[in-house]
């Protein structure tokens, strides 16, 4: 029999061993589709000519393609699935894509469908002077600001008042281009409803400032059939401003929240004809008020949860993501795996420093020595200074990310904290 031929975009070599461990994978061969310095976490992305690249190497594959798979963010989670449509497989429509990665379009969208747990929100222009006299016409501070399309909160601030407003505005023009510009090429491609106007890739949105607990349901849409198969909490960290660590199964919210969010997530996606796709959905709820506001609307799975389910339910949710992108009716197993709950739990440094050390494979064999099946996954190389990297949170460095699974919530806690001290990282001062 013919191996199943999977291409799966920027694949790494965590990813290749991740995939590689799903049920049924000894009949599948994994291929990988742009080398992963071309299309992720790149300043300058050229989006026709890595378009144009993924499709020459296809043409050029000796065997059948059986499935393309698209698990990082724009432009391979754009280019992924327009390869796949081209090729008659499986595919969410590259309108509801759009409209789901451009924050403004998608706002627009939640407010028809779903407006009770809408933010408020305005559009800018960052290189307009007088930006913020729109703005402020819409919104009080404080509030955050960020392009329409950006990796994670990259280019992301929380503006308080006329000078944050104005150094944020400054910092967006030197880099927006850079994702903006191949943005635009994406959205040259579908037809851009009038209400989004001019508001192309290098727009800004600001959004009113929430709070409270977040949450995460993630899931899939198959033939028109909506299905969730997991629900995760994403903890902050005591400032509230980056994300600390992923628990799953969710424990932060009640069952009843849990529901909303699903239903939440079923209309909006629903609305945009989203179908034949995974996503993950981002939840804040104010228990206060009972109030839930959606944070962002994600059409893939999250790589972050990946060892997660795993250790839980036994199983990788790339096993949905394979079974979708081959036409087949996804399935996960549920509460198979070794642990009550696992988390990935982030390893920070807060100064701008040069990295002089990481920990390598000797390090972990000690560590694991005392703490088994733990999983590390490096951010940052030798010689790399902190505040030069790409796609970091603008507030925090995240030099690392730690797999864990426990028996308990508060066993999880305690291990995320002796974990992270016993890594040898070492820094040095920037001489400048």
């Amino acid at each position: 029999m013919s191996p199943t031929n999977i291409f799966v975009l920027a694949m790494t070599d965590e990813q290749r061993r991740e995939l590689e461990t799903v049920r049924g994978a000894e009949d599948l061969t994994f291929h990988n589709l742009l080398a992963y310095d071309r299309a992720v976490g790149v300043g300058e992305i050229d989006f026709e000519g890595l378009l144009a690249e993924a499709r020459a190497e296809l043409d050029a594959f000796d065997g059948s393609v059986d499935a393309i798979i698209a698990h990082w963010d724009f432009p391979s989670s754009i280019i992924g699935p327009i390869l796949a449509a081209e090729r008659g497989l499986p595919a969410p429509s590259l309108t509801s894509l759009l409209a789901s990665e451009h924050k403004y379009w998608s706002r627009l969208a939640q407010r028809e469908c779903i407006p009770e747990c809408v933010p408020g929100f305005a559009a800018f222009d960052p290189f307009d002077d007088d930006a913020l006299t729109h703005v402020r016409s819409e919104l009080s501070f404080p509030f955050w600001v960020k392009p329409v399309k950006a990796h994670s909160s990259m280019l992301g601030f929380k503006v308080t008042n006329d000078d944050d407003f104005r150094e944020a505005q400054l910092e967006i023009r030197e880099s927006i281009e850079g994702m903006g510009d191949a943005f635009n090429a994406a959205l040259r491609l579908v037809d851009v409803p009038d209400e989004v106007g001019a508001a192309g890739g290098n727009t800004c949105l600001a959004e009113q400032f929430v709070e409270g607990v977040q949450a995460a349901p993630e899931g899939t849409v198959f033939r028109g059939e909506f299905r969730v198969h997991g629900l995760f909490d994403m903890h902050k960290d005591e400032a509230g401003t980056s994300f600390d660590r992923l628990d799953y199964p969710a424990g932060s919210v009640p069952e009843h929240v849990q529901t909303r969010m699903i239903d939440l997530s079923r209309r909006y996606l629903e609305h945009v004809g989203f179908d034949d796709g995974c996503f993950n959905a981002e939840f804040m709820w104010d228990e206060s008020d009972d109030q839930l506001w959606l944070v962002e609307v994600n059409t893939r799975i999250s790589q972050s949860h990946s060892d997660l389910f795993a250790k839980v339910d036994g199983g990788s949710n790339h096993e949905v993501a394979i079974d979708i992108a081959r036409g087949i009716t996804p399935r996960m197993p549920h509460r198979e795996g070794d642990y009550a709950v696992a988390g990935q739990c982030m390893v920070f440094h807060d100064e701008d420093v040069v990295v002089t050390r990481v920990p390598d494979d000797e390090d972990m064999v000690r560590i694991r020595a005392h703490y088994p099946d733990v999983r590390f996954v490096p951010e940052v190389e030798v010689g790399d200074r902190l505040s030069e990297l790409a796609g970091q949170d603008s507030y925090r460095h995240i030099v690392g990310k730690l797999y864990i699974g426990a028996d308990s919530r508060d066993e999880l806690g305690r291990l995320h904290k002796e974990v992270a001290a016993a890594l040898p990282f070492e820094y040095e001062e920037p001489e400048d």
